[in-house]
């Protein structure tokens, strides 16, 4: 029988698929970029790098003959650039930057990187790791902030997050909203259940947003996972359990492993820091200013048409239809990620006072008369 396999490009260099003999090119890939003026993230479509076809073209044929057929003509393939933008040159360069102070790198800008990344992305990543307090004026590596960010191996606002938490009495809580962060996305919405998977997604949903709701699917999986394990007798059976909840919760078992793994990891790093774990039980204001207190640089406010400016760069914003807040418009919010497909949206969003912002983060915002 003929079997067809749809790839991305992970494909092209990372996975050998034994018995392709035919590959198919459509000269175009999803290409993940951030601007660092604005900072938004895009995944946009654009043409493919001559290395790029290839690679795809040395798919057909491995072990045996093969064919590859590219769906463009040879006068656009010599258009296309040789090589593929390197990753450095087109993505948030803050975690870099801290690493490479931590090591004790000062002059970042003549630096010696193998590709050097644009000027401005430098700077504006020293600028956001300023106003996190990872670095003094002087461009020095703060102590003890600056030194605990960095021994952390998590994007450096999810690192502050989990800092700030600890004075917050909520680290419990904020670790779990960072592991689960830091995964793909936690829900998957079928097409055809989309009505069913709303109504279960309301078992978990929190009236205050998305980090709280991530933390209850987090509660919940781990609650049933102890309880299986008790009925089932073994380790095995549970998590086979496990994978039926998942799937009949409309929730990725795959990116909640992930998940599960990052919290334990990030867990022993927290402890080796010599942090104390602890819980503000059911009170989830703590969680919420600490959210503002780190995600500060990720605020935006509601305007009179129902749409959001974010205060750190103007730029107007919708909610991200998948939120569980996208129907209620708070006044205030902070979000984890900004993103640009047809509109600029924002995404994993949360309910803050205003009034936080100035209180927790005055070297950003200032209460005016």
């Amino acid at each position: 029988y003929a079997q067809v396999i749809l790839a991305t490009n992970i494909a092209e260099t990372s996975v050998t698929i034994p018995g392709i003999k035919y590959v198919i090119d459509p000269g175009m890939v999803k290409l993940r970029t951030y601007d660092a003026l604005t900072g938004i993230e895009a995944l946009i479509i654009v043409k493919i790098s001559q290395a790029q076809a290839y690679q795809r073209r040395g798919r057909a044929g491995r072990e045996g003959p093969g064919k590859c057929y590219h769906l463009y003509p040879e006068y656009e393939y010599d258009k296309l650039k040789d090589t593929t933008i390197p990753e450095i040159r087109r993505c948030n360069l803050s975690n870099v930057i801290l690493q490479l102070k931590a090591l004790g790198v000062d002059d970042l800008l003549g630096f010696d990187f193998i590709e050097k990344p644009d000027r401005m992305a430098i700077i504006k990543s020293m600028e956001l790791l300023f106003l996190l307090g990872a670095l003094t004026e002087d461009g020095k590596l703060s102590d003890p902030v600056g030194r605990e960010m960095a021994k952390l191996p998590l994007d450096p606002i999810y690192s502050k997050a989990l800092i700030v938490a600890s004075q917050f009495s909520c680290l419990e809580e904020m670790l779990i909203v960072i592991a689960m962060l830091s995964v793909e996305s936690i829900f998957y919405t079928p097409r055809e259940k989309l009505a069913e998977s709303r109504i279960v997604l309301r078992n978990f949903s929190s009236p205050e947003g998305d980090h709280l709701t991530l933390l209850n699917v987090f509660r919940a999986s781990n609650e049933f996972l102890e309880k299986s394990k008790l009925a089932a007798g073994s380790d095995e059976k549970a998590e086979k359990k496990l994978r039926k909840w998942c799937k009949d919760n409309f929730i990725n078992g795959r990116s909640l492993k992930h998940a599960r793994n990052v919290h334990s990891q990030i867990h022993t790093t927290i402890e080796q820091m010599g942090l104390r774990v602890t819980s503000c039980g059911d009170d989830m204001l703590p969680v919420r200013r600490c959210l503002a207190a780190s995600f500060f640089l990720n605020a935006a406010l509601k305007q009179p048409d129902g749409s959001y400016r974010a205060l750190s760069s103007g730029l107007i914003v919708q909610i991200h239809p998948s939120s569980v807040l996208f129907r209620t418009k708070p006044e205030c919010i902070v979000f984890n990620e900004l993103v640009r497909t047809n509109h600029n949206y924002v995404r994993n969003v949360s309910v803050i006072d205003y009034l936080w912002l100035a209180e927790l983060a005055q070297q950003c915002y200032a209460i005016q008369e």
